[in-house]
């Protein structure tokens, strides 16, 4: 039986006199591959800075595994097992691609000050026991080669890629993911199917996704949740929701026949 891992139950926010999502409702279970669509100004990122807690909802209730959170600080979700990333690549540009991966593991680290700055036994033990795990992960990816490389010199699909390694770095139940198909190409996008699609498969985590790339959502995702202007105006099977008359006039502004493109 799938277990809940993420649920919002009727989360609203409102901002001065805008009220920018209402009444949203979400029950994300292991396994599951998501898709979070609607036009520009939806408030799909809003939805994302809620559940990452960036944003406290003015309405509603938020449970990670049945246990309800709210107020929490970004770095206590992640240690709860929401991840996130952004629709504007966030690397340390300057940082090699290991070191980044490094980086996202550094608040499951136990020595302390002393320990670290005396550099005793069990510093360097964890020190190398996190650099074997963080190569271990870059392989997997197929980013070991880069290792040494500086982020910012990726090419722009491996940055990304890199993106969702560091992420995964965390060790997370549930991955947002904002756009991660954005400036992509095709053979770019193609590939991030594939690796998403293989996260989900390997780990057994839940994936929410924000994406504007059809091709994608409809390629990898089960179930489809579609915002216009902070509402739900549809949910279920991807196929079903892309083609439904209510759809098809949020994206395009009137009645006209063919699904989402």
């Amino acid at each position: 039986m799938s277990k809940s891992l993420l649920k919002a139950q009727n989360i609203s926010i409102q901002f001065g006199g805008l009220k920018a999502v209402t009444d949203f409702n979400l029950n994300l279970c292991n396994g599951e591959l998501v898709g979070l669509i609607g036009p520009n100004g939806a408030g799909k990122t809003t939805v994302f800075n809620i559940l990452s807690g960036v944003y406290t909802p003015t309405e509603g209730r938020l449970f990670v595994e049945e246990e309800e959170y709210k107020n929490l600080p970004v770095q206590n979700l992640v240690h709860k097992g929401i991840v996130r990333t952004f629709q504007n690549i966030r690397l340390f540009d300057y940082m090699t691609v290991l070191d980044n991966v490094l980086a996202a593991n550094n608040f499951n680290m136990k020595y302390g000050f002393l320990k670290g700055a005396f550099r005793t036994s069990s510093y360097w033990k964890e020190e190398k026991e996190a650099r074997e795990e963080a190569m271990s992960l870059l392989k997997i990816f197929d980013l070991d080669r880069f290792a040494h490389y500086r982020a910012g010199n990726l090419p722009y699909g491996e940055q990304r890629k890199l993106e969702i390694t560091r992420a995964m770095a965390t060790k997370p139940k549930v991955l947002l993911l904002d756009e991660p198909a954005a400036g992509m190409n095709p053979k770019e996008t193609e590939s991030l199917m594939d690796t998403i699609k293989f996260i989900r498969d390997k780990f057994n985590i839940a994936i929410l996704l924000i994406e504007h790339d059809m091709k994608l959502v409809l390629g990898i995702c089960e179930r489809l949740i579609v915002l216009d202007h902070g509402i739900v105006i549809a949910e279920g099977d991807p196929m079903d929701v892309v083609n439904r008359k209510e759809v098809i006039t949020a994206y395009l502004g009137d009645d006209s026949e063919g699904g989402v493109s």
